[in-house]
């Protein structure tokens, strides 16, 4: 069983900065890829960012491309989305997800879910 818990998100002004984090239980966290996904009201999830369980490939939607940033610390069961230049458009729900597979962008491919953090760009 893997449990995910998610942090950092909150209230920022465009052009901010934001860094989630990702903590996760288990001893095979390290072999599991990470995923970040978003939602907004009234929206689908989408894919932000995935990382492949050693942290060699990374992956990222066109949209975060250049400001977004997804690591990984194996030895603390954490994985980390470092969000530059934020715009009023990043605003939703970040979700960290979890799979025991390489890295996709599919969200129906991740089997483990945290249960969110808000995160809101306005001035």
């Amino acid at each position: 069983q893997v449990q995910l818990v998610e942090s950092g998100g909150g209230l920022v002004q465009p052009g901010g900065s934001l860094r989630l984090s990702c903590a996760g239980s288990g001893r095979t966290f390290s072999s599991l890829s990470m995923g970040w996904f978003r939602q907004a009201p009234g929206m689908e999830r989408e894919f932000v960012a995935a990382i492949s369980w050693v942290g060699v490939n990374t992956y990222y939607a066109d949209s975060v491309k250049g400001r977004f940033t997804i690591s990984r610390d194996n030895a603390k069961n954490a994985v980390y989305l470092q969000m530059n230049s934020l715009k009023p458009e990043d605003t939703a729900v970040y979700y960290c997800a979890a799979r025991r597979n390489r890295a996709t962008t599919a969200a129906y491919d991740y089997g483990y879910w945290g249960q969110g953090t808000q995160v809101t760009v306005s001035s």
